[in-house]
Order: C-alpha cells, then sequence, then structure tokens
C-alpha cells in the first residue's frame, strides 16, 4: 500500500465523543515533564537482523527495498486490535511499532537501513489528542534515539517524515520496490525464511514449552469445564503470562466440533465421553510460534472407538516423521501418512476398494475423511513461507534447518453415511512441529505426550496434582 495511503488509514478522526482542545490547553500541556530516559539493550538477534538485511539488499543491489511493519487494524469503530509487525518486518528487524517501516536504500555498493518510528510526541498537541499515537494515549514510545540504538540500523527517523523521503528518492530516479506490493520481493524474503537460523530453532523450542504447560492448564480444568469457550480461555491465559498472545485461534472441538476442521467458534458444551481436539500455539515476544494439536478424552479415558480412530492417526503420524529428514520431498510424509490412513480405512470397511484405487492422484478417495495435507512449514507465521515459490516449498526437497508441523487426521462426520455409526462425530488429529536436522528432525513438541496410554496417564498425573 502506499504510505500516503497507510498514514491516511491511521490518522486519527475526530469522533463525536471527543472534547474540544483550546490552545490555552495545548499550551499549558506542552511543558513541565519530567525527563524519563529509556535504557537501550540491544536484542539478542542484532547481527543476524544485519546479516538478513545484507542478504536481501544483494539480491536488489539498485533498489529502494521498502518493508512496513503494518498498521494497527480496526476490530470495531475506534478500537484497534492489539498491534503486532508484520512478519517480514519483524525478521529483518525485530517486532516494532504499528506504523514504522525499514528503508534499504543503496549507498557506496551496498545498502544503508533507515528506520522511520514513531517519535516522542510530548510537547505537542498530539501528545493528549492522537488516540492513535499520543504517548499519554498508548504509552511511551521508543522514540527515534533510542530506536536507531536498539535496532541496530544505520538511521532512525520520525515515522511522519517517511513518505517525503520515499518522495524524494523516487524524484532522483530511484527504484523503488516495496514488499507489500512486490510479489517478487516477498518471495526472496519468504525463501529466506525458509532455513531456521540456532536462534530461531530455539525460540520455537521455548514456545513448545509454554505450549506444552498451556495444554496441562486445561487438562487441569477439565473435570469442572463446562465449555470450550473455558478450554480456550486458560490456553489464552498461559499465553499471556508467559509469551507474548496465541499465535492464531485457538481450536477448542469437543465431540462432534472435532470434524470441523478450522472451528473456532467454541461455544460448544463439554460433555463426559466425548474427545476434546485443541489447535493451539503460542506466540513469543519475538513472534515465532508453535502449532499444536492434541486430542484430549474429557474423561480421561479413550473408548475403545475414539481409542481405534486415535491409533490410526497415530500410526499415520509415525509414518510421516520417518520421511522428515533432508532430501525428502516436502510432501513425502504426507504421502506415508495417507497410505497409513487409507489402508486403515479400508481395514475398518469404511473404504471398499483396494489401496492403489484409494490413493490413486484421480480418485483420492482418502480425502473424504482427511481434507487436508499433513505438513506446512512453520516460524513468525503459523504458516510460515506462504509466498514461496511451490518448487521451492509444496514441491520442493526438505533441508536441514526447515521447520515444519506433521499432522494427520482423520475426521467421521456425525451424518456421514459411509462410517459406521460407532465412529461417526469423532474427529481427532495429532499435530508437532520437527526441525529437519542433519540426521533426520528433531520433534520439537515430543514433550507433549500424544501415544493414547501416554495422553491418558499425562492425564491422569495433571488431575492428581
Amino acid at each position: 500500500m502506499d504510505t500516503r495511503k497507510r498514514e491516511a488509514a491511521a490518522a486519527p478522526e475526530r469522533a463525536a465523543h471527543d472534547p474540544d482542545t483550546p490552545q490555552a490547553l495545548v499550551d499549558f500541556m506542552s511543558s513541565g515533564w519530567l525527563e524519563a530516559p529509556i535504557t537501550v539493550a540491544h536484542p539478542k538477534q542484532t547481527e543476524s537482523f544485519a546479516e538478513r538485511r545484507a542478504q536481501l539488499a544483494r539480491a536488489f543491489p539498485d533498489a529502494v527495498l521498502v518493508v512496513p511493519a503494518g498498521e494497527e487494524q480496526v476490530r470495531s469503530n475506534d478500537t484497534n486490535y492489539r498491534s503486532r509487525s508484520s512478519s517480514d518486518f519483524a525478521y529483518l528487524v525485530g517486532p516494532g511499532e504499528a506504523g514504522s517501516t525499514l528503508v534499504l536504500e543503496p549507498a557506496g555498493g551496498s545498502h544503508q537501513s533507515v528506520l522511520f518510528v514513531p517519535a516522542h510526541n510530548r510537547g505537542d498537541k498530539a501528545f493528549f489528542a492522537d488516540r492513535v499515537h499520543g504517548e499519554l494515549w498508548v504509552g511511551r514510545h521508543r522514540g527515534v534515539d533510542e530506536s536507531q540504538l536498539f535496532f541496530g540500523v544505520d538511521r532512525c527517523r520520525p515515522m511522519d517524515q517517511t513518505q517525503s523521503y520515499l518522495d524524494e528518492l523516487r524524484s532522483r530516479g530511484a527504484t523503488i520496490r516495496n514488499v507489500d506490493d512486490d510479489a517478487e520481493l516477498a518471495t526472496y524474503l519468504a525463501e529466506m525464511r525458509l532455513i531456521k537460523d540456532d536462534y530461531e530453532i530455539a525460540e520455537l523450542r521455548t514456545c513448545a514449552e509454554i505450549t506444552k504447560r498451556g495444554f496441562e492448564d486445561i487438562i487441569r480444568i477439565l473435570p469442572r469445564a463446562r465449555s470450550e469457550r473455558e478450554v480456550e480461555a486458560a490456553f489464552w491465559s498461559r499465553a499471556r503470562i508467559e509469551a507474548s498472545d496465541v499465535g492464531y485461534s485457538t481450536i477448542a472441538a469437543s465431540g462432534e466440533h472435532a470434524c470441523t476442521l478450522h472451528w473456532i467458534r467454541n461455544h460448544g458444551e463439554l460433555r463426559q465421553g466425548d474427545l476434546l481436539l485443541v489447535d493451539a500455539g503460542v506466540e513469543a515476544e519475538s513472534l515465532y510460534t508453535s502449532d499444536v494439536t492434541r486430542t484430549l478424552p474429557i474423561n480421561g479415558r479413550f473408548s475403545s472407538e475414539q481409542r481405534t480412530v486415535y491409533d490410526l492417526v497415530f500410526e499415520a503420524q509415525r509414518a510421516a516423521f520417518g520421511e522428515v529428514k533432508p532430501g525428502s520431498d516436502f510432501l513425502a510424509p504426507h504421502r506415508a501418512a495417507m497410505r497409513v490412513l487409507a489402508q486403515g480405512l479400508i481395514d475398518l470397511g469404511i473404504l471398499k476398494c483396494s489401496l492403489d484405487e484409494a490413493l490413486d492422484p484421480q480418485n483420492q478417495y482418502y480425502r473424504r475423511y482427511t481434507l487436508h495435507g499433513t505438513s506446512h512449514m512453520l516460524g513468525i507465521d503459523v504458516h510460515d513461507c506462504a509466498k514461496a515459490r511451490t518448487e521451492n516449498y509444496r514441491y520442493g526437497k526438505l533441508k536441514a534447518g526447515m521447520v515444519l508441523t506433521v499432522e494427520p487426521g482423520l475426521y467421521f462426520q456425525p451424518d456421514d453415511a459411509t462410517v459406521p455409526d460407532r465412529f461417526r462425530g469423532i474427529g481427532v488429529r495429532i499435530e508437532d512441529d520437527a526441525v529437519v536436522t542433519s540426521a533426520g528432525c528433531d520433534n520439537l513438541t515430543a514433550i507433549l505426550p500424544s501415544a493414547a496410554g501416554a495422553v491418558e496417564m499425562w492425564i491422569a498425573q495433571i488431575q492428581s496434582r
């Protein structure tokens, strides 16, 4: 989006309930404030951020590269959602404030990094009259000088100078490429993000650890919980206490709701004897996120029918993990999982055809009961690197440093006449986060039990404390 349009969209409009602001009040509010210096400490990733910016600049040596952090998004009227930096901005600089913009400008055979950020506005009318950026409304900004030190960029300027700065470069004939509008630039960044470094993997591991505690909070309340909302609230509380937020809308799907893949209404009743499918992940302050699914028996024990379906999904996931290794096709884990599920559906008498017929690309009969893919990339976005080229992602090879989910599932709709009545309304998914290593893979979320017996034991142990 053009910077002018973004600035206009972010500008506060006078609302019917806003008070008048006489000049005498502006003058009175402009002075008499004590200095409040901010102690600046570099984030852990400062050097890595600089290396990433340099790599990106080398790929576009003659262009001015623009990467906005994004504006706050309206929730309702003049109420905004909590701000979150764009993932590309966070990857190159780190999480920043809404309205910030990174500009990489060619200079002397390389690029200099210029970061535009909200400036301090104490002493200005905006300080107390601007509901979007006024520091009396939203808290003290990091400011220009502090931001330059904190982020380790070459220069830092107030964000209200962003458009005039770009206009000046454009008037001198510069080629300006904004990641929000430039598919080639967005694709290059997405493919940079395919390989995670040690810091990124450590952040994902931390997310997994917090996510485990969030699932244990859910298990702890199950004996007294009555609704899916309570499940969602328990996990969200852990995410906000120990991290930044949830990485995506939590799926808390009990009973037949588990057969709706993206069930986020979470208004259903919890019933003893049903399963509870929870798909949830924690987002760290760095914006890296986990993505985990566990299917839990609400009363602590799987019924024989639930156990049959669960064990089939578990075996499919085990087969998929066997294909998570360098050099494997990205789709190899999916093919392995689908082979196990299709054979299981045949063994249960649900699919009445041969395995080859079920798996034939022209048929794909198994997909009636398992619609989604087995894997997607994971990182700063829960569906990371989405703008990468298909030949380097879906039809590419796995490489050491890639992080992906492994999440087969089976979903027997309550009204599916091809499914025996005893299985209808059962939905099971098991999802873990794996980093590809030189020797195979490391399951970052193996700390959450997943085998049926281990899940039952986990529930019993948590609830006995």
